[in-house]
């Protein structure tokens, strides 16, 4: 992936270069035909880096949607006459397997309000959760996998 990129970025600036234009929309022309070299060069790798590039920004706007979504939610609860909610702490099991994805998993579920990650096992398969207002546990869990740990997987395989 980091080589497609440096190269896409290669064939941007020698665009510019050819040209002996060093602008912006120059750069942007630069860069789109290097993507459609890449696409004709796509035999050589398995995947275009746009692909993971996509994933990556889709798992940055999904944790920006969890972080408004539950900010609203936990400052509904704060700010309400009585204090109607369903702590729990909760077992999950991950599907993941490399430590970076447990840990972007770990970090992703504590950076958003009202849930934190207490404990993690030794073989990195159990998190042990606690969050602030809890229906549904096997509905929550299931909130995890498709949209956390699915959006990591996209991003890591």
């Amino acid at each position: 992936m980091a080589f497609q990129l440096l190269l896409n970025f290669m064939i941007a600036f020698l665009w510019m270069f050819l040209h002996n234009d060093w602008t912006g929309p120059r750069f942007v022309i630069g860069f789109l035909l290097g993507i459609l070299i890449l696409l004709g060069m796509r035999r050589f790798w398995p995947r275009l880096y746009l692909g993971k590039v996509w994933a990556i920004l889709k798992l940055i706007l999904l944790l920006l949607r969890e972080l408004i979504v539950s900010s609203y939610v936990v400052v509904k609860a704060v700010l309400r006459p009585e204090l109607n909610i369903r702590p729990a702490i909760l077992k999950y099991t991950t599907e993941l397997k490399s430590d970076w994805e447990v840990a972007t998993l770990i970090t992703l579920l504590c950076l958003t309000p009202g849930s934190v990650v207490l404990e993690v096992s030794d073989d990195n398969r159990t998190l042990y959760i606690h969050a602030m207002d809890v229906e549904d546990p096997a509905q929550f869990r299931a909130n995890i996998r498709d949209t956390f740990e699915r959006a990591i997987l996209e991003v890591t395989r």
